[in-house]
């Protein structure tokens, strides 16, 4: 067995590690509460035995529409992530046989763990994706591809053919208008 084999299952499991860790994370800060002084922001009432207290209704743990806000139509870029909903969706969708290091919606920036194609076992490649808006539009994407080879037993930066990323980020435009399509239908 190789030395590339072997590494992979540990980094695959490394990854699906750190997953289950900013999920964990994610689950442990969303129950805490943040309110360090002032005025309780629910008082308890004071009340006879037997009566009973209504409050208002609040509008959730993440406030109006839930963690990603109210929902918004396809053309304004949807949920109330900071970037454009069909880009993201079609940005993870473009890059998911790839692993993820990074996914950031409300920054709109996606960061891949580096990926060796089954074809060629001497290079890898990482994918940095960034959104920069809201608007379904061609400028609203940035893709930047890093290549490297082994050399001996190191890897060694190599370079990526010029219309790599512009490829890339074609996919990804191409796929959210598919989506934008298929939605609506």
């Amino acid at each position: 067995m190789n030395v590339a084999a072997k590494s992979g299952g540990s980094r695959q499991l490394g990854t699906w590690a750190r997953r289950a860790f900013v999920a964990a994370a994610c689950l442990v800060l969303a129950g805490c509460n943040f309110d360090l002084g002032g005025e309780a922001k629910y008082p308890v009432p004071r009340q006879k035995p037997g009566s009973r207290v209504q409050y208002e209704q609040e509008a959730g743990v993440f406030g109006e529409g839930g963690i990603f806000g109210p929902d918004l139509p396809q053309d304004q870029g949807g949920g109330g992530i900071g970037v454009n909903n069909l880009l993201w969706r079609a940005s993870l969708d473009t890059v998911s046989f790839m692993p993820l290091v990074s996914a950031d919606p409300f920054g709109g920036v996606i960061i891949t763990d580096w990926y060796t194609p089954p074809s060629a076992p001497d290079e890898r490649f990482k994918v940095n994706i960034y959104i920069l808006g809201r608007a379904l539009r061609a400028d609203g994407i940035r893709a930047s591809v890093f290549r490297q080879q082994i050399r001996g037993s190191t890897w060694v930066d190599a370079p990526v053919a010029l219309n790599t990323a512009t490829d890339l980020e074609n996919a990804i435009l191409t796929r959210a208008r598919q989506m934008r399509l298929a939605g609506s239908q």
